[in-house]
């Protein structure tokens, strides 16, 4: 099995991204400078830690959907106040349409 390695601007975008997404305390911010020097277009860039950060928040979103889901059962409320239907999609698009699948 051959190895096929990845060109650097897609490891510095999947790498962004993934510093937004996990809340990463230095933010992705030393990526921006590699992907500018990889000629990456700025609009890539965008689009990136728009899908990012909309990652990060629905995942918040379904932790603290669970979250009241099991407070209210050990409280003895089968329903919670702030319950949110599951959602039948694996994602959902972001604000601005760009699809996170």
């Amino acid at each position: 099995m051959s190895e096929i390695e990845l060109h650097p601007s897609i490891v510095a975008l999947v790498s962004l991204a993934a510093d937004i997404a996990s809340n990463h305390p230095k933010q992705g911010l030393c990526k921006i400078d590699r992907l500018k020097q990889y000629g990456v277009p700025r609009q890539h860039i965008e689009t990136v830690v728009e899908i990012a950060r909309h990652i990060r928040d629905e995942a918040a979103q379904k932790l603290d959907a669970s979250f009241d889901q099991a407070l209210a059962e050990r409280l003895d409320d089968a329903t919670p106040a702030k319950a949110q239907p599951e959602q039948a999609a694996c994602c959902t698009p972001t604000a601005s349409g760009q699809s996170c699948c």
